[in-house]
């Protein structure tokens, strides 16, 4: 009798402690995706709006709109569903693209047998999501212009602070009449670490195409491969960005089969990019942002109002580090080996405008600012031949003086 009289309690304990670990679930779940919006924005590249959203114990539910801040060339509705669990919560939802309307007719219409599904999972006690896409093939049609995307999978994953990406990207056919240009397949690796608001980051990138072929009646053309790598860091001082592109054979099919034309690596570095005019900019565009509406995410006039602030991240004289240029042609017969560096003269700053860029006199003075000097070592005589130097000159000195360039001393020739 007596264990018959705690049987009840028991499971009503049981009850208790499961609706509460369901709605510690739900409450964490909804804590967490509030977050993951709040450090998307934080970067102020995209525009963030939950425009529905209902959480409850066991499911929740809700549609979130993402577009580019800059403009407004689309948009990108994510739906979500998400079955709370004590443990784990799973989630899935659809993604919807929306072109505005002068994108719209310029693309043409895009044609998908359904809106793409994605599906994910977050791990409620250490605060881990795992995301994962399988995209279908789609095709996009514009005046008999056609681009055929042959499937993707995409899979994101990490915690507050630290998220990894990669995606397998199938081969990319663009065809315009005659012409036909065959991108991948690709893999894109990439990994975002960062503090609260974005106020320390460091974004590192990969991206490897294995093939990249044109073929048109006057032109075959094969490169094979193509990897871009780069590191983006934003410090207590500056914004730092490395990159090095490194290109595989690119061979003319009709021409010399067995002879690249070109292949070699470019390995450079963004610096002195001053890091406090940097956070000002983001959070200047996220106040824009929040101004806006979801038609125009950001008001008209937006680059002068940034003005001030863009020119205040060049005040340190950003500089720009060419570690290499290694690149040869076997079917030329030329090699390339240079390193330089290009400096911003950040002096009369007061002097520029962006407005007004490509109005004269401002093009000259934004030039006049430009200083630096790339070397290449082992030049080829017929290089030195196209300059206007002589034959034996075996070293080749570009010298960048208030935007104007001089070879060995000389002004660059005219072509």
């Amino acid at each position: 009798m007596r264990k018959e009289r705690l049987i009840v309690p028991a499971i009503a304990v049981v009850v208790v402690v499961w609706m509460a670990a369901q709605l510690l679930s739900s409450i964490l779940f909804e804590r967490s995706m509030h977050q993951a919006l709040e450090d998307l924005e934080a970067r102020g590249e995209w525009h963030v709006q939950r425009t529905e959203s209902d959480a409850g114990w066991l499911t929740s539910h809700g549609k979130i709109l993402l577009s580019p801040l800059l403009g407004r060339p689309w948009r990108l509705q994510v739906s979500y569903r998400a079955r709370h669990g004590i443990l784990n919560t799973d989630i899935e939802g659809t993604l919807l693209p929306r072109l505005d309307t002068a994108l719209q007719r310029a693309v043409g219409d895009v044609s998908v047998p359904s809106a793409p599904r994605w599906q994910g999972r977050y791990h409620t006690l250490s605060g881990h999501t795992e995301l994962r896409l399988a995209l279908a093939p789609l095709v996009i049609e514009q005046d008999g212009r056609y681009l055929e995307v042959r499937g993707a999978r995409v899979r994101l994953e990490g915690v507050f602070g630290d998220w990894r990406l990669r995606g397998l990207f199938n081969e990319l056919v663009l065809r315009d009449r005659d012409a036909r240009l065959v991108l991948g397949p690709s893999v894109l690796e990439s990994r975002y670490t960062y503090t609260q608001d974005a106020y320390h980051f460091n974004q590192h990138d990969q991206l490897r195409v294995e093939s990249l072929s044109l073929i048109h009646p006057e032109l075959n053309l094969t490169v094979a491969p193509l990897e871009l790598k780069s590191d983006m860091v934003l410090d207590e001082q500056e914004l730092r960005i490395a990159s090095e592109l490194i290109v595989g054979d690119a061979i003319l099919g009709d021409e010399a089969p067995q002879a690249p034309i070109l292949r070699g690596r470019i390995a450079a570095e963004l610096s002195r990019i001053d890091a406090d005019a940097v956070r000002e900019v983001i959070a200047q565009l996220r106040q824009e942002a929040a101004r806006g509406s979801v038609d125009m995410p950001v008001e008209e006039g937006l680059l002068a109002r940034l003005e001030p602030n863009l020119l205040q991240t060049l005040k340190e004289s950003p500089r720009l580090d060419i570690h290499a240029i290694d690149m040869q042609s076997p079917l030329l017969g030329i090699d390339i080996d240079a390193d330089g560096a290009l400096f911003f003269d950040s002096r009369r700053l007061d002097e520029l405008s962006l407005i007004d860029a490509s109005r004269q006199p401002m093009p000259s003075r934004w030039r006049s600012h430009f200083e630096g000097d790339i070397t290449w070592d082992n030049a080829p005589p017929v290089v030195a031949l196209w300059l206007g130097l002589p034959l034996s000159t075996r070293s080749l000195t570009f010298d960048l003086i208030q935007g104007k360039w001089r070879v060995n001393g000389r002004p660059l020739p005219d072509f």
